[in-house]
C-alpha cells in the first residue's frame, strides 16, 4: 500500500529534526574528536566525557520535555530545540578550555532531546494516519539521522582541510556544522506547521504518564534499550579515532562514515516490516544483537572490507533500534500516552549514553586501547538483546 506524496514529503522534511538532533549535534563530534584531542592534549577519558556531558544534557532535556510539550506543543518545541542546538554548536567553536566545551556539549544535549522527542511524537502521529505504513514512516524520521551523518562526513573533513594552517582549525568545523543546523531548522518550519494540526487536545497531551504498572511491564524493553545506549555510543564516539590509530587514510575514513550515514537513511525501508510485525521486544532484541556484531568487527580485524561492512551494518541498524521503541510504545499504549511512553524510553536511553563514552574512554586509556573499549560496547549490546527478547506485548502480560 502506497502513501500519499504529501505524507512522504512531510516525513522526509520532518526527518531533518533527527538529522540535527543526532546526526549533527551528537555524532559529528566523533569526527572532531581526533583533531581536538591531538590539539588540546586530551586523554580518551576526557574525550569520552564530552559525549557523556552531551548525554547528561539529553537526559535533563528528556525529563522536562513532556511538561514543555504540554505548554508549547510538540511542533514549537521541536523548532525551538533546533534553533538552540544551532546556537550551541556554534558556541563550541569559540572555546579551547575543557570546562566551557563540556558546558556547550551539555546544553546541546538538552536541545537535542527536545528536538528528538518532539519530532518522534509528530512522526508517531503521522504514522497513525497510515497504520499499514506506520513502520516505514517512523523509520523515515529516525533514518533522517543519516542525512546529518553524511553531511558531517563531507563537511567536517573539507573544513578541517581548508583550515589546516589556522590555529585550532577544528573550530571552523563547529561553525560549519552550526550553519547546517540553521538551514535544517528553516526547512523544519513546514512540517512543524503542517503536523501541529494532528496534535490531540492539550489535556490529552499533558497526560500525567502511563497508567499504573505500565513502566514495570516495560522493564525488559527499558533495560535492553538502556544497554543499547551504553553500547552504541562507544562505537559512534570512538570508531573514527580507532580507524585513525590503525592508519586508515582520511579519504577512506570519509567513505566509511558517509556509507554509515547512507545506510541509516536506507534503514527505514529495510526494517519497516519488522517494526510493524512484532508487538513486543523482539525487534529491539534482533537489532541489538546485529549491532553488537557490527560493533566488535573493527576491534577484531583491520581488514578494510570487513571494517566497511561494520560501518554499513551499524548504520543500517542502530537508528532502527530507536524506531523499534517508538513502535513498541505505539503498539502497546493509547495515543494520549505516547508522549510519556516515548519519554520513558528516551530517559533510559540517555542514562545508558551517560555511562558509555566515559567507560569506553577509560578502558581505551588502559591496556588494549580503543579496540578493547569496542569489545565492551559489543558485550553491552548483546546483553541488552537478551533482556529485550523477554519483553512481551502489554496485552499479553499477566
Amino acid at each position: 500500500m502506497t502513501i500519499p506524496a504529501r505524507t512522504f514529503w512531510l516525513a522526509l522534511a520532518l526527518s531533518l529534526g533527527a538529522a540535527v538532533s543526532l546526526g549533527i549535534t551528537r555524532f559529528a563530534y566523533g569526527l572532531l574528536l581526533p583533531p581536538m584531542r591531538s590539539d588540546l592534549q586530551w586523554s580518551y577519558t576526557l574525550a569520552g566525557a564530552m559525549n557523556t556531558l552531551n548525554a547528561l544534557g539529553y537526559l535533563v532535556g528528556a525529563l522536562v520535555t513532556p511538561k514543555l510539550m504540554s505548554r508549547a506543543g510538540a511542533a514549537r518545541l521541536m523548532l525551538a530545540g533546533s534553533a538552540l542546538a544551532s546556537v550551541f554548536m556554534a558556541a563550541s567553536g569559540f572555546f579551547v578550555e575543557a570546562v566551557p566545551l563540556l558546558a556547550q556539549r551539555f546544553l546541546a544535549g538538552v536541545a537535542s532531546a527536545w528536538i528528538f522527542i518532539a519530532g518522534g511524537l509528530l512522526a508517531a502521529r503521522l504514522a497513525a494516519q497510515h497504520p499499514h505504513r506506520g513502520g516505514f514512516l517512523l523509520g523515515m524520521y529516525y533514518g533522517g539521522t543519516g542525512f546529518g551523518i553524511v553531511l558531517s562526513a563531507l563537511l567536517v573533513p573539507a573544513t578541517l582541510s581548508a583550515a589546516s594552517g589556522v590555529p585550532h582549525g577544528w573550530t571552523w568545523a563547529w561553525w560549519a556544522l552550526a550553519a547546517a543546523c540553521v538551514a535544517a531548522t528553516l526547512a523544519l518550519a513546514w512540517p512543524a506547521r503542517a503536523l501541529a494540526s494532528l496534535a490531540p487536545p492539550v489535556a490529552a497531551a499533558a497526560s500525567a504518564g502511563p497508567p499504573p504498572r505500565v513502566v514495570p511491564r516495560f522493564a525488559f524493553g527499558l533495560a535492553g534499550y538502556a544497554l543499547f545506549g551504553v553500547g552504541y555510543i562507544g562505537y559512534m564516539t570512538f570508531v573514527i579515532a580507532l580507524l585513525r590509530e590503525q592508519g586508515v587514510a582520511p579519504g577512506s575514513i570519509t567513505l566509511f562514515y558517509a556509507l554509515l550515514g547512507a545506510a541509516v537513511v536506507a534503514s527505514s525501508r529495510i526494517w519497516a516490516g519488522l517494526l510493524d510485525r512484532y508487538k513486543g521486544g523482539q525487534a529491539l532484541a534482533i537489532l541489538n544483537a546485529l549491532l553488537g556484531c557490527a560493533t566488535v568487527l573493527p576491534a577484531l580485524t583491520q581488514s578494510w572490507p570487513l571494517v566497511l561492512l561494520s560501518g554499513v551494518v551499524f548504520g543500517g541498524v542502530f537508528l532502527s533500534v530507536v524506531a523499534s521503541t517508538t513502535a513498541l510504545v505505539r503498539h502497546n499504549l493509547p495515543a494520549a500516552q505516547w508522549a510519556s511512553g516515548i519519554s520513558a524510553f528516551t530517559i533510559v536511553f540517555a542514562a545508558g549514553q551517560i555511562v558509555g563514552p566515559t567507560v569506553v574512554g577509560w578502558i581505551a586509556d588502559g591496556p588494549g586501547g580503543l579496540a578493547r573499549g569496542l569489545v565492551f560496547s559489543a558485550c553491552a549490546l548483546w546483553v541488552g538483546a537478551a533482556l529485550a527478547w523477554r519483553q512481551r506485548p502489554l496485552a499479553a502480560s499477566p
